[in-house]
C-alpha cells in the first residue's frame, strides 16, 4: 500500500514538473490606429496621422480606395514593415458648406472620443441603432466670424434599438488658407443626450 502511494506521488510530481516546463503561447504585440489608405502601383500602404507610412508584409482580401480611412490593427515587424491583423473601413467625409437657412439634423449622440489627427477630425460616438442606416456629416457656418463646425446626425426614422459604437473621420485641411501652414483654431458643435456641446480644437 505504501509503495503504491509512493508511485502515485511520483506520478503527480512528474506531471506538475512537466506542466511547469511547458511555455505558454505568446500573443504578438499589436497596435490599433486610425490610418489612411494609399495606393501606389497597385500596392496598398497605410499612412498614420503622424505622416508615417506603414508597409504591409502581406495583405489579403483588402484593396481599399485611395483616401479611405480605416481602423488598422497591426504588429510591427522591422522598420516600417507591419503584419496586418485586421483592417476595417470607417466613415470618411469632408467639410460641407452650411448654406443660408439650411437646417442640419441634430439627432443626439454620445461622444466617446474626439480628436484632431493630421488633417482629420476623428470621432468615436455612440447612438441607438436598430436597422436603418444613419446619416452623418460635418458642416461649416460660413457666415460666422469664427471658424465654426457642426456635426450632423440623422437617425433616418430608425426604430428604437440598442446602443452601438460608430467611427467617423472627416478631412478638415480645407480650414487652412491656401499656402498657409499656420495652426487653425475652430469650434465644433455636437448635440448630445445632455444637450449641445462645444469643443475647442486646433488643426496644426
Amino acid at each position: 500500500m505504501k509503495r503504491k502511494l509512493f508511485i502515485t506521488t511520483l506520478i503527480i510530481v512528474f506531471s506538475l514538473a512537466a506542466g511547469c516546463e511547458k511555455e505558454d503561447e505568446r500573443i504578438d504585440n499589436f497596435l490599433v490606429d486610425f490610418a489612411t489608405v494609399l495606393h501606389s502601383q497597385q500596392i496598398v500602404f497605410f499612412q498614420l496621422d503622424n505622416q508615417r507610412i506603414l508597409i504591409p508584409k502581406e495583405l489579403k482580401n483588402y484593396s481599399g480606395n485611395n483616401g479611405q480611412r480605416v481602423i488598422l490593427n497591426y504588429t510591427p515587424l522591422r522598420g516600417d514593415t507591419i503584419k496586418v491583423n485586421d483592417v476595417a473601413d470607417i466613415f470618411t467625409g469632408e467639410i460641407q458648406t452650411l448654406k443660408i437657412f439650411q437646417q442640419i439634423y441634430d439627432d443626439p449622440v454620445k461622444i466617446q472620443s474626439l480628436w484632431v489627427g493630421g488633417d482629420y477630425l476623428n470621432m468615436v460616438f455612440e447612438t441607438e441603432y436598430h436597422s436603418r442606416s444613419h446619416l452623418i456629416g460635418l458642416f461649416r457656418d460660413m457666415v460666422s466670424p469664427t471658424v465654426d463646425l457642426y456635426f450632423s446626425h440623422f437617425r433616418n426614422n430608425d426604430p428604437p434599438g440598442y446602443p452601438q459604437t460608430f467611427y467617423a473621420s472627416f478631412l478638415i485641411s480645407s480650414l487652412r488658407p491656401a499656402g498657409s501652414s499656420d495652426p487653425v483654431s475652430f469650434r465644433l458643435f455636437v448635440n448630445t443626450y445632455t444637450g449641445m456641446r462645444e469643443f475647442d480644437l486646433e488643426l496644426k
